[in-house]
């Protein structure tokens, strides 16, 4: 299989698009039709989850259907709305589903991080090596 960027999907779709919901609880945020992501985290997760399906690691319903549930859990313990972010419910549903399959134990997952938290802000990449800027 390809990845979208470079052909044909799985069943022959160009790209990812007809995966993701445009309406109702499921729908990614959009402006003008196209994906917004408010941070880096949050399109790298969303990339995540498509290279798993695509890999036929993650099935799409199953997590369609975690992600579902998992934004219904935030609005039940946020009536106001408050606070919302949908990549962290993302997130949150794309945890569950990976441990949840055996892809990653949920200690690692943990620890992981708690390591990429303890990082100073603008700095989540290893500062081992040469990576092109300067710190």
């Amino acid at each position: 299989m390809t990845s979208p960027a470079s052909g044909s999907g799985p069943g022959g779709h160009a790209d990812a698009a007809y995966l993701l919901d445009s309406a109702g609880p499921a729908a990614p945020p959009r402006d003008n039709g196209e994906l917004v992501f408010a941070a880096p985290w949050e399109s790298r997760a969303f990339g995540v989850a498509l290279a798993l399906h695509e890999s036929g690691r993650m099935d799409w319903e199953d997590f369609r259907q975690s992600l579902i549930g998992e934004i219904a859990a935030w609005e039940a313990a946020h009536p106001s709305g408050e606070g919302w972010n949908y990549y962290e419910c993302w997130l949150r549903s794309l945890e569950r589903v990976v441990s949840g399959r055996g892809l990653i134990d949920a200690g690692d997952l943990r620890a992981r991080q708690a390591e990429l938290a303890a990082r100073p802000a603008g700095h989540d990449h290893d500062e081992a090596g040469s990576h092109g800027h300067e710190h």
